[in-house]
């Protein structure tokens, strides 16, 4: 992740910092700090091994990219949801330059619908018993 911060206005921060702070409390200062980015760089790292530990080999199959929550866009998930019991959607771009169909998205079956189609089935809902 970029702030903007280059090498001169990084020296420029240094400088002012300097001036503020003082020479003789500067040092005891800056290893406060590396202490502090030392201590955090700790934390995640225990973080993640307890993850590791608890997930087990599953941990290194995790696509990590998939689950940012910053691809996420809200407005997309809602019209989805919205449109959801109405004719499947298509995806924007997928006809070609020659004017082919858009491909559409395969319709998924909503919980409440999955349940209703396996009683009629015969067949139990599904049940979760540790949820209960």
């Amino acid at each position: 992740m970029s702030f903007g911060l280059t090498f001169e206005k990084l020296l420029l921060i240094g400088l002012i910092a300097v001036i503020i702070i003082g020479p003789e409390r500067l040092p005891a200062l800056a290893a406060q700090f590396a202490r502090l980015i030392r201590g955090l760089r700790d934390l995640a790292n225990g973080a993640k091994e307890r993850m590791r530990e608890e997930m087990g080999p599953d941990y290194d199959d995790v696509d990590w990219k998939k689950l940012d929550p910053r691809q996420y866009d809200p407005r997309r998930i809602i019209r989805e949801a919205l449109l959801e019991d109405e004719a499947p959607a298509t995806r924007p771009g997928a006809a070609g330059a020659a004017g082919a169909a858009a491909v559409v998205a395969p319709k998924r079956e909503s919980a409440y619908a999955q349940r209703q189609r396996l009683l009629k089935e015969g067949r139990p809902a599904p049940f979760d018993a540790e949820a209960t």
